[in-house]
């Protein structure tokens, strides 16, 4: 095995280098993009089935080797199964990297100002509020299922889609750089989430996990129980924020 090592390293040439560092690229992009999801702990799960694989071939265990090659077989159907939610969110968000500009936070920071006056008017008056800010993930299949506005983003405009008996207050408002894309738009329930049997019947908190889960947009919701604001990243949904919080956290991820 040593004079295997030392045998390719006579051999490396500066083709070699580059091949390695591309490997190293795409790797660290796609834990990057995995980071902070279930999809993350099943890498690393199938890290370790991989060195035991090779542990197993080197130290010439026969069982254990037979078992673990074995096993990988139907490993790769039930993570395509199990995990197709994760899979499908990762090629989207390839695929946006690629054909999609990003969020200009330069352009929308002054706009977003209006978003947490109208969030805190909203929660002190316990009104009920979802809304997704599109980040690189495009959000128009969401967009097409509700109300389009296109509209400059504005707290007053914001106040009054949530507003009591408005025939957009139920659905979630979609922002688009500085403007209001579409209100009254349907967002996806989670598959799994972990905030326990008080939030059932939370239809908003489920949502905004379910579209954090799936894109890349933060969602903030305003609870119209407790005027609760809470902000889902990545499927995590941090509770009990107050305006100043919101911003900063807010304005950590669009970063």
């Amino acid at each position: 095995m040593f004079a295997e090592i030392i045998y390719a390293l006579t051999r490396f040439t500066l083709g070699d280098f580059f091949d390695i560092l591309l490997v190293t690229f795409i790797l660290y992009s796609i834990f990057r993009l995995i980071k902070d999801t279930r999809a993350y702990q099943m890498a690393i799960g199938l890290g370790i089935i991989g060195v035991l694989f090779f542990i197993t071939q080197w130290g010439k265990l026969t069982v254990s080797h037979w078992f673990i090659r074995n096993f990988i077989a139907y490993l790769i159907i039930a993570i395509i199964v199990l995990f197709q939610g994760e899979i499908r969110s990762f090629l989207t968000t390839i695929g946006s990297h690629s054909l999609k500009k990003p969020f200009s936070l330069k352009t929308s920071k002054e706009k977003l100002e209006d978003l947490y006056i109208a969030v805190d008017y909203l929660a002190a008056k316990k009104i009920g509020a979802l809304i997704g800010i599109e980040r690189e993930v495009s959000l128009k299949s969401y967009i097409d299922r509700g109300t389009k506005i296109d509209a400059v983003l504005s707290k007053e405009l914001l106040v009054s889609i949530f507003f009591p008996h408005s025939p957009l207050h139920d659905g979630a408002a979609i922002i688009q750089g500085n403007k209001i894309a579409a209100a009254g738009c349907l967002l996806p329930l989670p598959e799994s989430h972990n905030l326990g049997n008080t939030f059932l019947t939370r239809t908003r908190h489920l949502a905004a996990i379910g579209l954090s889960q799936e894109t890349d947009a933060p969602v903030i919701v305003v609870s119209e129980e407790t005027g609760m604001i809470s902000l889902a990243i990545k499927g995590r949904l941090e509770q009990g924020l107050d305006k100043d919080q919101l911003k900063n956290s807010l304005l950590d991820y669009l970063k």
